[in-house]
């Protein structure tokens, strides 16, 4: 079964051209290293929760929107290995491609995929 990264964000909605051309560079990079797909969607119908909710995790601050993503891989030893060459590309790194968010309010995390239908 394959395995997924999956990131939750917040981006200033100014940024959204920016963020694009950011996540279509790294997935250029992420593909090179064996993912079999990156998916960015940009929220369009994410409400605010009373408990909790995708705004409420990222602290999505008034003039943001939050940016859902995963990327799709072989398998979790493709990931590691995947994973650290891309995190080691000089591609990714803030001076090439700055990140037009806080990336300190990013949340991820690796999945093994269960179903797949």
């Amino acid at each position: 079964m394959s395995y997924v990264d999956g990131f939750v964000l917040a981006v200033p909605t100014a940024n959204k051209e920016t963020y694009r051309k950011h996540a279509e560079a790294a997935a250029e990079v992420f593909k090179e290293y064996g993912a079999l797909n990156v998916v960015e969607c940009w929220g369009d119908d994410v409400p605010e929760g009373k408990v909790t909710s995708f705004p409420m995790a990222v602290k999505c601050a008034p003039g943001e929107t939050v940016v859902f993503s995963w990327i799709v891989w072989p398998s979790r030893a493709v990931r590691d290995q995947g994973m650290d060459k891309a995190m080691a590309d000089p591609r990714l790194q803030p001076d090439q491609n700055p990140m037009p968010f806080d990336g300190q309010r990013l949340i991820y995390g690796g999945f093994e995929t269960i179903i797949d239908l």
